[in-house]
């Protein structure tokens, strides 16, 4: 599935995901080649570059106001992330924190932009790409800090456990910590975001639809457009706070990696 339909006044109803499409923007584009979702990575990526690029250009000691939004974001992430969960080691981790923070915030904004209404993490690829990477920095470091055989006896066998009840859980923590958690984190960003999606266009589709009805279901359409209003505020809100918590887990699973014991 391609993404749910967005709305468009030059396109028939009901839309289809034909019109999710921006190949023909680009004269010459092979069909399909730039689809919403793509052209939403691009736009999210050159904003974040362009943002920090701009904020940062001339900095000064007392910063101007956009490099203050910039610090801001950045020092929330290091201070209310990498540090609080990490420590004074995951100062080092900030930068791909707030990389990682920026971009799924920025890439499920799109969900509510006019004209997209797509975002990417409304597809399953691109949370799942995000986990992978995720996966393989906090298993690497925990293969740098305690060897290869020292970081699998830490993840499988948290302190403490009896040596009778390996056999139970040493595949309990195999399972959670080597292939659920990169599972779990890319299902937790991914259903949020087309669940969200789906309800805005249920809402949008369904106004439309009381619209043409006529008679006295017309009159309930001002409603279901008033509850789309209404619901797009809320995913704001949700969109941002997925963004929080798929950053929030990542730090926390680096944190274990790094600790002595499980």
């Amino acid at each position: 599935m391609t993404g749910a339909p967005v709305i468009r006044a030059e396109v028939g109803f009901p839309p289809t995901t034909e019109d999710l499409k921006y190949a023909d923007w680009i004269p010459g584009l092979p069909e399909g080649m730039l689809t919403s979702v793509t052209f939403s990575v691009f736009l999210a990526v050159g904003i974040i570059i362009c943002f920090f690029l701009f904020s940062f250009r001339n900095a000064k000691l007392v910063p101007t106001r956009k490099q203050w939004v910039a610090e801001s974001v950045y020092g929330f992430v290091r201070d209310g992330i990498a540090r609080d969960m990490i420590g004074p080691e995951g100062i080092r981790f900030a930068a791909y924190f707030t990389t990682l923070f920026t971009f799924i915030a920025v890439t499920n904004l799109m969900g509510i932009i006019p004209g997209i209404q797509n975002s990417p993490n409304s597809h399953i690829a691109f949370p799942a790409m995000l986990a992978v990477i995720t996966w393989v920095i906090y298993h690497f470091v925990g293969v740098k800090k305690h060897g290869f055989f020292g970081y699998l006896k830490a993840s499988c066998i948290p302190g403490g456990t009896p040596w009778y009840m390996y056999p139970l859980i040493i595949p309990l923590e195999l399972l959670q910590n080597f292939i659920l958690r990169p599972v779990t984190l890319a299902v937790r960003l991914f259903a949020n975001m087309f669940a969200g999606h789906m309800i805005l266009v249920v809402f949008i589709l369904g106004g439309v639809t009381l619209l043409e009805a006529g008679g006295w279901l017309m009159a309930a359409s001002p409603l279901a457009f008033l509850m789309a209003i209404v619901m797009s505020f809320f995913e704001f809100f949700v969109m941002l706070l997925q963004a929080y918590v798929f950053t929030l887990l990542s730090a926390v699973y680096v944190q274990g990696s790094l600790a002595d014991e499980h």
